[in-house]
This record gives structure tokens, sequence and C-alpha cells, in this order.
């Protein structure tokens, strides 16, 4: 048996790999721009096409484990892909306070003081869709870090400084925290 058979003959573990990391640099922009329609757009464009691509090249490879080695990809493609796209919101939060948190921080504490107690803040995030709502998430200045114990046991309802029902807060750090309203409540406009 040549060197050229033996290759072929064994199942070549990169090639998942490969499949991992490639579906990991595909959701890339997702995780910097996070809209539903750049979700929409990988779940019904690049993931099929990308899938059809594996299976042609699985047909068009030659020798059993390497065939086999092409279609693991699918599989781990497809996990990979599952696990970020569960996360997403997660990682295109925390994406976007990495790359542009020191922009975010300046817009926020230019906000002119609302008074009364009420908590500097800027529209951070809205996703939604017509018909089943929109939700909206506020980046908030916390001088006194009081959201921090909501933060922590990732609790909702109504607090200080935020005159509207709160469904989630994340802090993001000291002072800062992503507010979630509850659907179709933008801060002035409470239900």
């Amino acid at each position: 048996m040549d060197e050229k058979t033996a290759q072929r003959n064994r199942f070549d573990w990169r090639l998942p790999a490969y499949a991992g990391v490639g579906a990991l640099i595909i959701f890339v922009p997702i995780m910097i721009f996070g809209s539903d329609i750049v979700e929409f757009l990988y779940l019904i464009v690049a993931a099929p096409i990308v899938s059809f691509l594996v299976v042609i090249a699985a047909i068009s490879t030659r020798g059993l484990w390497r065939r086999l080695a092409v279609l693991a990809m699918l599989p781990v493609y497809w996990a990979v892909s599952l696990g970020l796209f569960v996360s997403s919101r997660e990682l295109h939060t925390t994406t976007r306070w990495l790359i542009w948190s020191k922009d975010y921080k300046a817009q926020v504490l230019a906000q002119p003081d609302q008074g009364a107690g009420i908590m500097k803040h800027i529209e951070w995030d809205a996703w939604g869709f017509p018909g089943a709502g929109y939700t909206t998430v506020y980046l908030v200045f916390d001088p006194n870090d009081s959201l921090s114990a909501a933060a922590k046991i990732d609790s909702y309802g109504i607090f200080s400084g935020i005159p509207c029902g709160v469904s989630r807060v994340r802090k993001l750090e000291s002072h800062y925290y992503s507010v979630i309203l509850y659907t179709d409540t933008d801060w002035s406009h409470c239900n």
C-alpha cells in the first residue's frame, strides 16, 4: 500500500474541526451586528449553502474514511451553529461592549440629567417583528450600582431609577447595565 492510499484510508479529524471554526467565522457578523435579519440570513442562506457544499464534497471524495471525515463536518457545523445561535444575544451584547464600550459610555454620560432619580440611559438594542411586538434594551448608567443585586440573580420587576417594568438586568461592568424592558414597552411609554 502506498502513502497516498494510506492517507485516504484513515479518518482525518482536522476536517470536522475546520467545520467548527468555519461556523464560528461565519457567525461573527451576528455577534457584532446581531440583527434579526442577519440571524435569518444565516439560518436560511448560509447554513443550507454550507451544508450543500459539504455533501457535494463528500460525494466527490474518494475513500471511505475521507468521505466519513467530510460528512462528519455536518454535525459539527450544525452543533457549533446551534450553540452560537442559542447564545447569540449574549454573544452580541458581550462583543458590542468589548468593541464599542468607550463610545457607548460617552453617549450615556452625555445625556442630560433626567431628574427625579431617573438613571441616564440610551437605547442599546431592539428586536422583534410586526404583530409579535418589539423588545427594547437600554444601556443604563447606575452611579450607585443599585442594579448589581438584580443582575446577579437575573431578577425582573420594577427598579428605582427605571420608570418601566424590567424583564432582565445584565451587568456589563461597574455602573453600566443592559436593561431589557418588557415587549412593546419603551422608556417613555410604560404599559
